[in-house]
Protein backbone atom coordinates (compact mmCIF):
# COMPACT_ATOMS: atom_id res chain seq x y z
CA UNK A 1 0.00 0.00 0.00
CA UNK A 2 2.40 2.30 1.15
CA UNK A 3 5.23 1.34 -2.25
CA UNK A 4 3.86 3.98 -4.35
CA UNK A 5 3.82 7.02 -1.54
CA UNK A 6 7.07 6.04 -0.82
CA UNK A 7 8.34 6.12 -4.84
CA UNK A 8 6.25 9.78 -4.91
CA UNK A 9 8.10 10.61 -1.44
CA UNK A 10 11.49 9.89 -2.77
CA UNK A 11 10.86 11.45 -6.37
CA UNK A 12 9.94 15.02 -4.92
CA UNK A 13 12.82 14.31 -2.46
CA UNK A 14 15.15 14.24 -4.83
CA UNK A 15 14.21 17.28 -6.58
CA UNK A 16 13.66 19.31 -3.38
CA UNK A 17 17.39 18.37 -3.11
CA UNK A 18 17.99 19.65 -6.47
CA UNK A 19 16.29 22.97 -6.23
CA UNK A 20 18.01 23.42 -2.71
CA UNK A 21 21.38 22.77 -3.72
CA UNK A 22 20.61 25.69 -6.86
CA UNK A 23 19.36 27.90 -4.20
CA UNK A 24 22.35 27.13 -2.27
CA UNK A 25 25.02 27.72 -5.24
CA UNK A 26 22.60 30.74 -5.75
CA UNK A 27 23.09 32.21 -2.72
CA UNK A 28 26.70 31.61 -2.46
CA UNK A 29 27.06 33.41 -6.08
CA UNK A 30 25.05 36.13 -5.00
CA UNK A 31 27.19 36.56 -1.85
CA UNK A 32 30.58 37.07 -3.50
CA UNK A 33 28.96 40.65 -5.21
CA UNK A 34 29.73 43.47 -2.41
CA UNK A 35 26.06 45.46 -2.48
CA UNK A 36 26.96 49.29 -3.31
CA UNK A 37 24.94 50.60 -0.88
CA UNK A 38 27.08 48.71 1.70
CA UNK A 39 24.54 48.04 4.24
CA UNK A 40 24.41 44.23 6.07
CA UNK A 41 20.68 42.39 6.02
CA UNK A 42 20.25 43.34 9.97
CA UNK A 43 20.69 47.11 8.65
CA UNK A 44 18.51 46.35 5.34
CA UNK A 45 15.77 44.43 8.08
CA UNK A 46 15.78 47.30 10.38
CA UNK A 47 15.22 49.95 7.77
CA UNK A 48 12.49 48.23 6.11
CA UNK A 49 10.65 47.48 8.91
CA UNK A 50 10.97 50.97 10.16
CA UNK A 51 9.88 52.00 7.05
CA UNK A 52 6.85 50.00 7.43
CA UNK A 53 6.09 51.60 10.91
CA UNK A 54 6.51 48.25 12.90
CA UNK A 55 8.28 48.81 16.25
CA UNK A 56 7.78 46.10 17.78
CA UNK A 57 9.95 43.32 16.29
CA UNK A 58 13.26 42.58 16.43
CA UNK A 59 15.73 41.56 14.31
CA UNK A 60 17.78 38.99 15.60
CA UNK A 61 21.09 36.96 14.30
CA UNK A 62 21.00 32.94 14.58
CA UNK A 63 22.99 30.00 13.81
CA UNK A 64 22.73 27.73 10.88
CA UNK A 65 22.31 28.56 7.13
CA UNK A 66 19.15 29.28 4.88
CA UNK A 67 17.57 29.05 8.77
CA UNK A 68 16.28 32.53 8.27
CA UNK A 69 12.98 33.04 9.57
CA UNK A 70 10.12 35.05 10.50
CA UNK A 71 8.55 34.12 13.57
CA UNK A 72 4.90 35.81 14.40
CA UNK A 73 4.69 34.34 17.88
CA UNK A 74 7.56 36.31 19.45
CA UNK A 75 7.90 38.77 16.81
CA UNK A 76 11.37 38.17 15.63
CA UNK A 77 12.64 38.79 12.33
CA UNK A 78 15.89 35.53 12.69
CA UNK A 79 18.77 36.12 10.26
CA UNK A 80 21.46 33.65 9.73
CA UNK A 81 24.82 34.73 10.08
CA UNK A 82 25.75 35.15 6.69
CA UNK A 83 22.78 37.17 6.17
CA UNK A 84 22.55 39.30 9.48
CA UNK A 85 26.26 40.27 8.43
CA UNK A 86 26.10 39.70 4.88
CA UNK A 87 26.73 43.12 2.26
CA UNK A 88 25.35 41.76 -0.91
CA UNK A 89 22.20 41.25 -2.98
CA UNK A 90 21.69 37.61 -1.70
CA UNK A 91 21.78 39.04 2.02
CA UNK A 92 19.32 41.86 1.27
CA UNK A 93 16.88 39.54 -1.11
CA UNK A 94 16.69 37.45 2.53
CA UNK A 95 16.60 40.17 4.94
CA UNK A 96 14.11 42.09 2.81
CA UNK A 97 11.63 38.66 2.52
CA UNK A 98 11.43 37.86 6.06
CA UNK A 99 11.01 41.73 6.66
CA UNK A 100 8.03 40.91 4.18
CA UNK A 101 6.35 38.40 6.72
CA UNK A 102 6.66 40.58 9.58
CA UNK A 103 4.76 43.49 7.15
CA UNK A 104 2.04 40.53 6.49
CA UNK A 105 1.58 39.89 10.64
CA UNK A 106 1.76 43.59 10.86
CA UNK A 107 -1.61 44.33 8.30
CA UNK A 108 -3.25 40.79 9.01
CA UNK A 109 -2.75 39.76 6.20
CA UNK A 110 -5.32 37.04 5.63
CA UNK A 111 -2.90 33.95 3.95
CA UNK A 112 -0.28 34.16 6.70
CA UNK A 113 -3.06 34.41 9.25
CA UNK A 114 -4.61 31.02 8.01
CA UNK A 115 -1.29 29.41 7.87
CA UNK A 116 -0.58 30.19 11.45
CA UNK A 117 -4.27 28.77 12.27
CA UNK A 118 -2.94 25.41 10.55
CA UNK A 119 -0.08 25.04 12.21
CA UNK A 120 -1.92 23.00 15.33
CA UNK A 121 -4.01 21.42 12.70
CA UNK A 122 -0.21 20.13 11.40
CA UNK A 123 1.09 19.45 14.29
CA UNK A 124 -2.29 16.83 14.74
CA UNK A 125 -1.92 15.93 12.07
CA UNK A 126 2.15 14.61 11.52
CA UNK A 127 1.46 12.67 14.35
CA UNK A 128 -1.49 10.94 13.49
CA UNK A 129 -0.42 9.82 10.17
CA UNK A 130 3.42 8.74 11.91
CA UNK A 131 1.00 6.40 14.40
CA UNK A 132 -1.09 4.68 11.14
CA UNK A 133 1.69 3.93 9.23
CA UNK A 134 3.97 2.24 11.91
CA UNK A 135 1.07 0.40 12.86
CA UNK A 136 0.55 -0.56 9.07
CA UNK A 137 4.59 -1.01 8.83
CA UNK A 138 3.84 -3.97 11.92
CA UNK A 139 0.52 -5.47 10.14
CA UNK A 140 -2.31 -4.09 12.66
CA UNK A 141 -4.31 -3.28 9.99
CA UNK A 142 -5.15 -6.64 8.71
CA UNK A 143 -6.90 -7.39 11.51
CA UNK A 144 -10.40 -5.76 11.14
CA UNK A 145 -11.47 -5.45 14.63
CA UNK A 146 -8.94 -3.35 15.28
CA UNK A 147 -8.86 -1.02 11.85
CA UNK A 148 -10.45 -1.49 8.65
CA UNK A 149 -7.98 -0.39 6.15
CA UNK A 150 -10.58 1.71 4.43
CA UNK A 151 -10.43 3.48 7.83
CA UNK A 152 -6.94 3.85 7.46
CA UNK A 153 -7.34 4.68 4.00
CA UNK A 154 -9.54 7.56 5.33
CA UNK A 155 -6.93 9.00 7.84
CA UNK A 156 -4.56 9.30 5.48
CA UNK A 157 -6.25 10.83 3.31
CA UNK A 158 -7.75 13.44 5.31
CA UNK A 159 -4.16 14.11 7.23
CA UNK A 160 -2.31 14.57 3.23
CA UNK A 161 -5.22 17.25 2.41
CA UNK A 162 -3.92 18.98 5.64
CA UNK A 163 -0.74 18.66 4.41
CA UNK A 164 -1.57 19.58 0.74
CA UNK A 165 -4.10 22.80 1.94
CA UNK A 166 -1.43 23.69 4.55
CA UNK A 167 1.39 23.65 1.53
CA UNK A 168 -0.21 25.60 -0.97
CA UNK A 169 -1.76 28.13 1.59
CA UNK A 170 2.03 28.68 2.00
CA UNK A 171 2.57 29.76 -1.75
CA UNK A 172 1.03 32.55 -1.62
CA UNK A 173 2.77 33.96 2.11
CA UNK A 174 5.58 33.32 0.31
CA UNK A 175 5.36 35.10 -2.78
CA UNK A 176 3.46 37.88 -1.37
CA UNK A 177 6.46 38.65 1.13
CA UNK A 178 9.04 38.26 -1.69
CA UNK A 179 6.87 40.96 -3.74
CA UNK A 180 6.98 43.40 -0.87
CA UNK A 181 10.53 42.99 -0.50
CA UNK A 182 11.54 43.94 -4.01
CA UNK A 183 9.16 46.54 -4.13
CA UNK A 184 10.51 48.00 -1.17
CA UNK A 185 14.21 47.54 -1.77
CA UNK A 186 13.47 49.34 -5.43
CA UNK A 187 11.27 52.48 -4.06
CA UNK A 188 14.16 53.08 -0.98
CA UNK A 189 16.57 52.73 -3.90
CA UNK A 190 18.69 50.00 -1.80
CA UNK A 191 19.83 48.39 -5.14
CA UNK A 192 20.88 49.03 -8.82
CA UNK A 193 19.37 46.96 -11.58
CA UNK A 194 21.66 44.71 -11.56
CA UNK A 195 21.78 43.84 -7.81
CA UNK A 196 17.94 44.09 -7.99
CA UNK A 197 18.20 41.10 -10.70
CA UNK A 198 19.94 39.06 -8.43
CA UNK A 199 17.78 39.58 -5.57
CA UNK A 200 14.79 38.35 -7.53
CA UNK A 201 16.84 35.28 -8.96
CA UNK A 202 17.63 34.54 -5.48
CA UNK A 203 14.18 34.95 -4.20
CA UNK A 204 12.80 32.74 -7.19
CA UNK A 205 14.72 29.99 -6.33
CA UNK A 206 14.02 30.29 -2.37
CA UNK A 207 10.05 29.89 -3.90
CA UNK A 208 10.64 27.09 -5.78
CA UNK A 209 11.75 25.16 -2.77
CA UNK A 210 7.91 25.65 -1.56
CA UNK A 211 6.35 24.91 -4.74
CA UNK A 212 8.27 21.49 -5.02
CA UNK A 213 6.83 20.73 -1.73
CA UNK A 214 3.35 22.15 -2.38
CA UNK A 215 3.40 19.93 -5.60
CA UNK A 216 4.50 16.71 -3.65
CA UNK A 217 2.04 17.13 -1.03
CA UNK A 218 -1.21 17.45 -3.68
CA UNK A 219 0.80 14.29 -5.65
CA UNK A 220 0.66 11.99 -2.65
CA UNK A 221 -3.26 12.64 -1.90
CA UNK A 222 -4.09 12.07 -5.06
CA UNK A 223 -2.09 8.66 -4.99
CA UNK A 224 -4.27 7.74 -1.54
CA UNK A 225 -7.43 8.84 -3.14
CA UNK A 226 -7.19 6.84 -5.96
CA UNK A 227 -5.98 4.32 -3.46
CA UNK A 228 -9.53 4.19 -1.65
CA UNK A 229 -11.63 4.63 -4.75
CA UNK A 230 -9.78 1.76 -6.24
CA UNK A 231 -10.99 -0.16 -2.94
CA UNK A 232 -14.25 0.52 -3.28
CA UNK A 233 -13.91 -0.57 -6.74
CA UNK A 234 -12.86 -4.16 -5.53
CA UNK A 235 -15.78 -5.12 -2.74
Amino acid sequence: MGFGALIIGVFFMVIGMIVSSRLKSKFQQYSQIQLTKNLTGAEIARLMLADSGIQDVKVICVDGQLTDHYNPMDKTVNLSQEVYHGRNAAATAVAAHECGHAVQHATAYSFLQLRSAMVPVQNVSGKVINFVMMAMMFGAFTASSFLPMKTALLIIIVCYAVFALFALITLPVEFDASKRALAWIDARGIVTRQEHDMAKDALKWAAMTYVVAAVGAVTTLLYYVMMFLGANRDE
